[in-house]
């Protein structure tokens, strides 16, 4: 079975999935994947299950390496990385050879990054995932020295592919639906909310994030909160102070701040992947409209496959360029000289 070492870790690097639905009830939320569409592409990268495990790094990386081959991908945040000093590349296939060193550094654009492996972590499942749910004391977050079992590579001589390059790192207008809160806020609060200018605060993490903006405090029409009830990543609490939070992969599974709206899926990882300071701004969709976005991940993952290209490498990174045939019939006119 091969074995992945990490001889340095980022202070947020930890096994994550696409999650463990199912545990509500008994008070454990999903949790998984912060940002789920970057398991997605890399799973359409590497040709394999996106349900398989991987490591997500939050804000840098770490030192990686393997005592196999192993096709590899990295998604979600843009961290610049290399294997033994040759660059590697974003959403796009790389082959970590066995005893090579993949160094991962900050995110230069977004928050959390994904390295897939094409033969999955194969650690033990727990109640039907291998997510780490650190508030549900699942797991830890990875150290250097740590190993991690993976499984093998199903297709070790799959062609190489990338995808096209995406930018969910910039925040802007974050599109929302009304939840069982929203009438709690008079009309004025509502469209006060969206023309609100907001900044992603300083503090955050896989819980949620707080918003900061200049100007009037949203509250209730009463000014009181309501009986705990059913909370979900992407709801938009407001504090008794006025203060909002937007709820992402390991919220709580209940709560009592009311919830001006909530961030459709489609959005979210806009919202998990917004460095702070970022700008943000809300606009309200009707529920029909809301429900015209939704696209179940399976159609996500066939719409990205398809949009996978060939990996064609750039002339100037082949250093023996002239030893190759580039056109049939023609030679790089040393024949004579070769044996």
């Amino acid at each position: 079975m091969p074995t992945l070492t990490i001889h340095k870790a980022g202070p947020g690097l930890t096994v994550q999935d696409l999650g463990r639905p199912g545990w509500k009830a008994q008070g454990l939320s999903t949790g998984g994947a912060a940002d789920p569409l970057a398991l997605l592409e890399s799973a359409a990268v590497l040709g394999v299950k996106p349900s398989d495990a991987v490591i997500e790094m939050m804000g840098f990386g770490g030192t990686f390496s393997m005592d196999e081959d192993m096709r590899i991908a990295l998604t979600g945040a843009v961290m610049q990385a290399d294997i033994d000093g040759e660059a590697v590349a974003h959403n796009t296939t790389h082959v970590l050879p066995a005893g090579a060193k993949l160094i991962i550094r900050a995110a230069s654009k977004g928050v959390y990054g994904y390295l897939r492996f094409a033969g999955g972590i194969a650690t033990a499942p727990i109640m039907g995932s291998r997510a780490t749910h650190l508030t549900a004391g699942i797991g830890k977050r990875l150290e250097a020295g740590d190993t991690l079992p993976l499984g093998s590579d199903p297709d070790p001589s799959g062609a190489p592919q990338k995808l096209p390059k995406t930018d969910r790192f910039a925040g802007g207008t974050i599109r929302i639906m009304p939840g069982p809160q929203t009438d709690f806020f008079r009309k004025e609060a509502q469209r006060a909310f969206c023309a609100a200018q907001f900044r992603r605060g300083q503090s955050g993490n896989r819980q949620g994030i707080k918003l900061e903006h200049k100007g009037n405090i949203f509250g209730t029409s009463s000014g009181l909160t309501h009986v705990s009830d059913l909370i979900v990543p992407g709801d938009i609490q407001i504090t008794g102070a006025g203060v909002s939070y937007i709820l992402l992969a390991e919220c709580q599974t209940i709560g009592g701040y009311p919830r001006i709206g909530n961030v459709i899926p489609a959005d979210l990882p806009k919202i998990a992947q917004a460095p702070p300071g970022t700008p943000l701004q809300f606009q309200f969709l009707t529920l029909a409209e809301a429900d015209a976005t939704a696209t179940a991940q399976t159609d996500q993952l066939h719409a990205l496959t398809k949009s996978c290209q060939p990996l064609i490498r750039d002339p100037h990174d082949i250093a023996d360029l002239l030893g190759y045939q580039l056109i049939s019939g023609a030679t790089p006119g040393d024949d004579l000289e070769r044996p």
